[in-house]
């Protein structure tokens, strides 16, 4: 180096050299922060990690800085060149100066080619510090409930879920399984029945029984005899193109002679399979409709009513009283010691009681005699009871008619004139459950005309052994 160029170098220099331990004077004087140190060091390594991990290709960490603005890197890189310009002609100067004593140079740390941003400048998205919430619609808050009141909303929120999904599934099980036409069926038991049958409800083959109403009576079983009054129907697919049904009425004891008759009907011997077996199991006191398929109808008797072989029948059947099979008298039993009268004793299960005349002129005026007493309300004018009961002569024992062996009852009207008188003078005040001795001279018999028919001449008494088993209902 020329020596007239010498005295240009020194105030470069000393420039240099002021300006260096400015940056150390101004550094030893700032503040220190107890975080700092460990935050630079813990920085430094972050750095150094970081930079490895933007050369691999990795994707940046929450610690990483922000880029820089293109103005920035711009003035930090001119920054950079005057720099390494004062440390070319420090070197050169150093070189053509006397050795020095030797010092320990301290270099400040280089400054970010970046300058870092403030937080307060930052959007939420951008700056997260570590705990806090980004911010409001960045994630969800932080929720002022206790711990026992978010439990309950927890609870409240999946029950509600529970009802809601509840409801969907009862509202589809109603649309699946939702009522379609049905027979419908009104008015009281006992009285004529309006029935309604919707063409739009074809006949299915399937044999069903429902309770229109409902009784509270002893339950039907094979072998019992119910009293009812019934109605049925022919009832069809129809012939035309939409899938609609026919109906027709075919019978009905409402509209018999004498309206409204009751008629017995022993379960298992209807000679209807349907009736058989629908029949069973529901008490007295109920309307049944019984919709019976061909295979459960009248057979080959239904051609007779203009029924074919592909009907089906709707039967409405009113059950007004049972009375169970090998019914008899129930109560008190009662000695009668009178050898004058026939003796009465009991007979084999289903078949009555055995009779003997004794050998005795027959009484001249009517005998009536309680040989069981029962508990059931007294027979009344214009009560129907319903009996088992055996007649014989009293000239010979011969048996001229009876109800036992015809598998039912009978039912005989009360204080109407509707038997012979005898009869109807001996039943009239008896309690039902009863078993009564009758002896009836000829004018309370059948009188002088007798009924040849029977075996029954103008001069026999009559002798009658009657269970009273119950009565219709009026």
């Amino acid at each position: 180096m020329a020596e007239d160029e010498k005295p240009k170098d020194e105030p470069t220099g000393k420039a240099d050299s002021a300006a260096d331990e400015a940056e150390l004077t101004d550094e030893a004087t700032e503040p220190k922060d107890e975080t700092a140190g460990a935050g630079d060091e813990a920085a430094t390594k972050d750095e150094v990690e970081t930079a490895d991990e933007d050369e691999d290709g990795e994707p940046e960490g929450e610690g990483d800085e922000p880029e820089a603005t293109d103005e920035s890197t711009d003035k930090d890189e001119k920054v950079s060149d005057d720099d390494s310009d004062a440390d070319a002609d420090d070197e050169d100067a150093d070189a053509d100066e006397k050795p020095a004593k030797p010092s320990i140079k301290i270099k400040a740390p280089a400054k970010p080619k970046a300058s870092l941003p403030q937080a307060k400048n930052i959007r939420s998205p951008e700056f997260t510090p570590h705990g806090i919430s980004a911010g409001r619609g960045s994630g969800p808050r932080p929720s002022a409930l206790t711990a026992a009141q978010a439990k309950k909303r927890r609870r409240a929120t999946t029950a509600a879920v529970v009802v809601g999904l509840l409801a969907i599934a009862g509202a589809t099980a109603f649309y699946v399984t939702r009522p379609g036409p049905t027979i419908e069926v009104t008015g009281a038991l006992g009285k004529a029945p309006t029935v309604k049958i919707p063409k739009d409800l074809v006949p299915d083959n399937e044999f069903k029984v429902t309770e229109a109403i409902t009784g509270s009576g002893p339950k039907l079983a094979k072998g019992d005899t119910a009293y009812v009054k019934f109605a049925f129907y022919q009832w069809a697919k129809g012939t035309g193109e939409k899938a609609e049904s026919v109906n027709k009425k075919l019978n009905s004891s409402w509209e018999q002679q004498g309206g409204g008759q009751v008629m017995p009907m022993t379960v298992g011997s209807t000679q209807v399979k349907g009736l058989d077996k629908g029949l069973v199991g529901h008490p007295a006191g109920s309307r049944l409709v019984l919709q019976l398929p061909p295979a459960d109808g009248f057979g080959e008797q239904g051609s007779q009513m203009g029924l074919t072989n592909k009907d089906s029948v709707v039967f409405v059947v009113d059950i007004m009283t049972v009375i169970p099979k090998n019914a008899e008298a129930k109560g008190t039993e009662k000695k009668l010691d009178d050898k004058k009268l026939p003796k009465v004793e009991a007979g084999e299960p289903g078949k009555g009681p055995k009779i003997t005349i004794p050998k005795e002129d027959a009484p001249k005026k009517l005998q009536v005699k309680t040989l069981i007493e029962g508990t059931g309300p007294a027979l009344a004018k214009n009560d129907q009871a319903l009996v088992q009961y055996v007649g014989k002569l009293w000239r010979d024992g011969k048996t001229f008619d009876e109800s036992w062996s015809k598998g039912q009852p009978a039912a005989f009207p009360i204080g109407t004139g509707g038997t012979v008188p005898g009869f109807d003078k001996g039943l009239t005040g008896v309690k039902v459950g009863s078993r009564v001795l009758l002896v009836l001279p000829p004018e309370e018999g059948y009188g002088k005309q007798g009924n040849a028919q029977a075996g029954i001449k103008g001069t026999d008494t009559l002798v009658f052994v009657v269970d009273i088993l119950g009565t219709l209902p009026k």
